[in-house]
């Protein structure tokens, strides 16, 4: 009886034929099942008829629904652990941390080689699979309470206890997130590189301890006692605080 698992399935989504060939006929040579569409009311299609899918690979400039907007939306239905590679023809920092932030799981900048996107494709789905399988979101609401604490997930906003707002920058808030999506299970640091960093996770692995003591900072946390993230020694940290999702 054959119990080897079956190769990986991939939903691209571009909506120039050429590419959608090439990238077809490269990943089925190496190994990869592979559904291609031009648009997201395909994409919708697909993910209903021939799923499930292990990642989507996803253009940032699409006809009708751009990526970004099908990204946000798979983020908020029931693909919303399904990891997601971008592409984009966009170089600006900024149009790449928006589609980090949409929750996109890593970017490929247009040009680009088969090879290379491969690679990703690997790297993104073995850093998914390090997440232990018990892992669950937080259900998509509109404001997530702790402590003295509530973040708006409309407006992105750190709200204290009298309604006053506690600017974080975005690395700082998708951290936030994370712990919140998580709460009370232990994060390894490369766990959370991955879920806040995309293709960053990989570089500097000591930068997360930093980005926990800034976030502490804004949430008014003791590190020598801290009440909401807890380092747990030779493994990560704990958000140790309950979190209630409201609407």
């Amino acid at each position: 009886m054959n119990t080897s698992r079956p190769s990986d399935h991939i939903l691209i989504v571009d909506d120039d034929r050429e590419i959608r060939e090439l990238l077809t006929a490269y990943l089925v040579k190496n190994g990869l099942r592979v559904v291609a569409v031009p648009t997201g009311r395909h994409m919708r299609a697909a993910l209903e008829d021939a799923g499930p899918f292990d990642l989507i690979i996803l253009d940032l400039m699409l006809p009708g629904e751009d990526g970004l907007t099908l990204c946000r939306d798979l983020r908020t239905g029931k693909y919303k652990a399904t990891p997601i590679l971008m592409l984009t023809a966009r170089s600006e920092e900024a149009d790449r941390i928006l589609g980090l932030e949409m929750g996109a799981d890593d970017y490929l900048a247009k040009p680009f080689s088969a090879r290379e996107l491969l690679a990703r494709i690997r790297s993104v789905m073995r850093r998914t699979r390090m997440l232990p399988p018990n892992m669950h979101s937080t259900e998509p609401a509109q404001k997530l309470v702790f402590g003295e604490w509530q973040v708006d997930t409309v407006a992105r906003h750190l709200l204290d206890e009298s309604g006053t707002m506690v600017a974080l920058s975005g690395a700082e808030y998708r951290l936030l997130r994370v712990f919140l999506d998580h709460p009370q299970k232990v994060l390894t640091r490369d766990q959370l590189l991955s879920l806040t960093q995309g293709r960053e996770a990989e570089l500097f692995e000591r930068s997360i301890d930093l980005l926990v003591s800034r976030l502490r900072q804004r949430l008014r946390d003791d590190a020598r006692e801290p009440r909401y993230i807890k380092t747990v020694r030779s493994e990560g940290y704990v958000f140790a605080s309950a979190v209630e999702a409201r609407d």
